[in-house]
């Protein structure tokens, strides 16, 4: 519960934009382990680093001044899937990093890979396709986002081959419509 009250906070409140940052500049968020987050064996419950990555995808965010631009659009982010892998535990009271960073884009979906680690040890690593919707319904481009945020110029990063064949794999990867 206090994690969402977090992402409510990182969301409603977000912290300052970071002057000349740019999407695909590493944003760094900062947390501890605190109870609420351990499971039966006493370590980060493995839904629970979802929710931490939630609350680092908004910091992202607000470093970019992202907020405001995208709440005059009436746009809004979604996970549309995500993967995770664990290296190593994170137990009551150790503190550690996200470290979240824009990967590339389609015409669907943004890919975000976002690091815990602690310490300088990598602990884990989530990928996450993510869209925008606006509030009457309809998606949003993932270029035109791009767009808004203006501090990119250029088409999309290279897609690490492991990220282009998970996309693709679980089907949030953009398709070339068939000719008619």
């Amino acid at each position: 519960m206090t994690r969402m009250i977090q992402l409510a906070l990182a969301t409603t409140r977000p912290r300052r934009a970071v002057p000349g940052r740019g999407v695909l500049d590493p944003s760094v968020t900062r947390m501890r382990v605190r109870l609420g987050d351990l499971d039966f064996y006493r370590h980060v419950n493995n839904g629970v680093y979802l929710q931490m990555m939630d609350v680092a995808r908004s910091n992202y965010l607000a470093d970019l001044g992202a907020f405001s631009l995208l709440n005059e659009r009436g746009w809004y982010p979604v996970v549309a899937s995500s993967t995770m892998s664990y290296r190593r535990s994170l137990t009551l009271g150790q503190r550690f990093e996200i470290t979240t960073r824009l990967l590339g884009w389609d015409p669907r979906c943004a890919y975000l890979e976002q690091t815990f680690t602690r310490s300088g040890e990598h602990v884990a690593r989530g990928v996450i396709a993510g869209r925008f919707l606006s509030r009457d319904g309809s998606r949003v481009p993932a270029p035109a986002v791009i767009d808004l945020l203006g501090t990119h110029d250029g088409p999309s990063p290279e897609l690490p081959a492991d990220v282009r064949a998970w996309a693709e794999a679980v089907g949030v990867a953009h398709r070339d419509q068939p000719a008619v």
